[in-house]
């Protein structure tokens, strides 16, 4: 008896700690469909597991008994199953949180629509939670948050008036094409202005496209495209702001932005105002920081006459006036000796429409257009001019859905006139150019890991002849961790008399060379990346490599009689290098880390090898906090080493910090925040401009002019 108790007891014992297979099959409630990348964690302990491309979860080696596993996954509602140890494969079924509907990521400018992480072209998306704090922060443009995101350098390119390009990486500005909601609105004689006269208040996202991305919507985007998503009318959603904000550098801001819908009709209206006055930051007598009076004004009206159709109507106002130079011109005290200034005055009237058709469930027909109007008058002691260019782009696309494939095809028309008013003391010439496009792009998905979207575009230009532009890009999902993408593409830019690092006092020395020909590239990128939850810890890290080389790349040269000139290189212009960055999420922790490598070269000028104003490394960082459901702060620094000048010499590294504290009462937002903390500027590592101070030369801008900068702002939503 005492043996056979003994014996039960041991084969007890051994039982309870037996080790077990935990298999669970995770689906969609409402398709049906698997879902890869759900994390499963029991609760209690470390131990995590995601689901592969099948919706299978793995759990080897648990022990017998019973045990709770908390099922989570972006979109859909968290889950927790209880289960005893053995026992038989689980199924569970999650359900799509519709509260949380925002946080899948919709790329737009892929024409397909589709989840950022089924897309093989790698796109990188600032959300809504980033646009709307930065319209607590920097509310009258986008520049600043731009010039946060890795392998894009925001560049000064006036000390007077602070006209500035985005640089992508290491390319100049104009290789980098700008769109809103799919529609280009910028460039020619709009010149470095775009990204500073583009508010966020009314935007729900940013999505940038790094390398040659000219097969989506024509020529332009050899370095990359950038794509700006508005705000839309939610059904019985209203949604109204105020925002109120104020610098330390004489800079006052107001947006307002308000939008409704019912079942048939919605709207959304932004307008602001931007009031800026000139600081002399470093006390040289010339402005650091321009004189500026920005008018925004931006309805839109959109139609449901039923639930497969979309009818969009828009309408933008911008106006500007940006004026810099002489302080004392600039107060209205000008004498024989301070007379330098450079003044624009800008306008622009732009409309847009778009239709929708879901005929069905897998067919699409949109149509959409746009035409901007703009005109730009040019002041100066020394030089002026006054002229109109009209912006116009077309698209009719069809897109249908099979079962591995979806496929767009389209054609449009787009088109830019430049008109000189007279009298006019310029050599530039006015022209009508007329790109007719038609348009190919498949994703297929070839099986349950792998996708390639292959597309091809080809052009037509009435002045610069044919372009064929194939695209290819792969997606291998390596496993429930570990993806890949690898794509690569051909671009070209055709040429335009407007320099955008010219000084506008320059303007009536530029000589156009008519027979220059259009700028052709190629371009690859190659990324892996890796998503991971561990101990509570939402891990993502992403390697990405890149290499693009421009033939013909067209060049200006000032000439011994201070005339420029262009003309194209016979060799090319190559940019290549690597962009690491290290993301992380612990509850009310975020923390980002990001170090981008470029190195540029313009193989045509031997004397001079590297391209100008690019940074060779560049290291950023982000740490914010929630300290309470109401109570958020963050820091940010970046590195940026040396860069080089025209003249090959190079400049000195330097550290950009900033720091921001947002309380939340209610429906009122208050935001301080304090950019460039530790007030670097340039201004104090060497004197910017050389010559009298009546006409001065200013060198190359390279670091900050304006110093610290300290702002406070008050949103309001009711």
């Amino acid at each position: 008896m005492k043996f056979s108790t003994l014996f039960i007891l041991l084969l007890t014992s051994l039982v309870s700690k037996a080790q077990h297979n935990l298999s669970c099959l995770v689906k969609d409630t409402d398709s049906k469909k698997p879902l890869q990348g759900v994390t499963a964690t029991i609760s209690g302990t470390a131990v995590a597991a995601s689901s592969d491309s099948s919706g299978k979860v793995v759990f080897n080696n648990i022990a017998a008994g019973n045990i709770s596993i908390v099922f989570s996954y972006v979109g859909y509602k968290t889950q927790t199953v209880n289960y005893r140890v053995p026992g038989t494969v689980i199924n569970v079924q999650m359900e799509k949180n519709e509260d949380k509907a925002e946080e899948e990521v919709i790329v737009t400018s892929s024409r397909t629509n589709s989840r950022i992480e089924d897309l093989p072209t790698k796109v990188e998306v600032l959300g809504s939670e980033e646009v709307g704090e930065e319209n607590g922060i920097k509310p009258g443009n986008i520049a600043s948050l731009l010039g946060d995101v890795a392998g894009i350098q925001i560049q000064q390119s006036n000390a007077a008036t602070g006209n500035a390009d985005a640089r992508v990486q290491g390319l100049p500005g104009k290789y980098t094409q700008i769109l809103r909601d799919g529609l280009p609105l910028f460039g020619g004689y709009s010149g470095s202005f775009s990204i500073l006269q583009i508010p966020p208040s009314d935007l729900k996202q940013i999505e940038i496209v790094k390398g040659a991305s000219s097969t989506l919507y024509g020529g332009g985007a050899i370095a990359g495209m950038i794509n700006l998503v508005s705000k839309s009318p939610k059904l019985n959603s209203p949604e109204r702001s105020v925002t109120i904000n104020q610098t330390s550098l004489k800079e006052s801001n107001i947006n307002a932005y308000f939008s409704d819908r019912n079942k048939n009709v919605g709207y959304t209206f932004f307008s602001g105002y931007t009031y800026q006055r000139a600081v002399d930051v470093n006390k040289d007598g010339l402005s650091d920081v321009p004189d500026l009076n920005t008018f925004f004004f931006h309805p839109k009206l959109f139609i449901y006459p039923n639930k497969k159709q979309q009818v969009t109507l828009g309408y933008n106002l911008t106006f500007e006036n940006r004026n810099g130079g002489d302080m004392q011109v600039l107060h209205h005290t000008a004498d024989a000796t301070h007379q330098f200034f450079i003044r624009n005055k800008s306008l622009r009237n732009t409309v847009d429409a778009l239709w929708e058709n879901k005929i069905s469930t897998s067919d699409q027909l949109t149509v959409k257009g746009t035409a901007s109007f703009f005109n730009r008058n040019i002041s100066t002691n020394v030089f002026g001019m006054n002229a109109n260019q009209l912006s116009y782009y077309t698209e009719a696309s069809y897109f249908k859905r099979l079962p591995n494939h979806n496929i767009v095809g389209g054609i449009n028309v787009n088109g830019e006139n430049f008109t000189k008013q007279q009298p006019d003391s310029t050599q530039f010439v006015n022209y009508h150019q007329t790109t007719l496009g038609a348009f190919v792009q498949d994703d297929w998905k070839i099986a349950q890991r792998f996708t390639a979207q292959a597309g091809f575009r080809i052009d037509h230009h009435n002045t610069y002849g044919n372009f064929a532009l194939p695209r290819l890009s792969l997606l291998y999902k390596i496993s429930s961790h570990f993806t890949t993408r690898l794509g690569g593409g051909l671009g070209y830019k055709t040429p335009t008399q407007f320099a955008n690092d010219v000084d506008e006092r320059q303007y009536g020395t530029i000589i156009y060379n008519n027979a220059l020909q259009a700028e052709k590239s190629s371009g690859a990128n190659w990324d892996i990346n890796y998503k991971a939850v561990t101990n509570g810890w939402h891990l993502t890290v992403n390697q990405m490599f890149y290499v693009t080389a421009i033939k013909q790349p067209v060049v200006d040269v000032l000439q011994t009689n201070n005339t420029i000139t262009f003309y194209n290189a016979g060799k090319p212009l190559n940019t290549k290098g690597f962009e690491t960055y290290v993301a992380a999420t612990h509850n009310d922790l975020e923390i980002y880390l990001g170090y981008t490598y470029t190195l540029a070269k313009q193989l045509f000028d031997p004397a001079h090898p590297n391209v100008s104003l690019s940074a060779r490394n560049k290291f950023a960082s982000v740490i914010a906090y929630d300290f309470s459901k109401n109570f958020r702060g963050g820091i940010e620094a970046a590195y940026t080493g040396k860069q080089y000048l025209d003249d090959n010499s190079t400049t000195s590294p330097y550290v950009f910090a900033a720091a921001m504290l947002r309380y939340d009462i209610k429906n009122i937002s208050f935001v301080l925040n304090c950019e460039n903390l530790f007030d670097y500027r340039q201004t104090r590592q060497e004197t910017i401009y050389s010559g009298s101070i009546s006409n001065p030369v200013f060198k190359q801008i390279w670091a900050p002019l304006d110093g610290r900068v300290v702002n406070f702002s008050v949103k309001i939503n009711w």
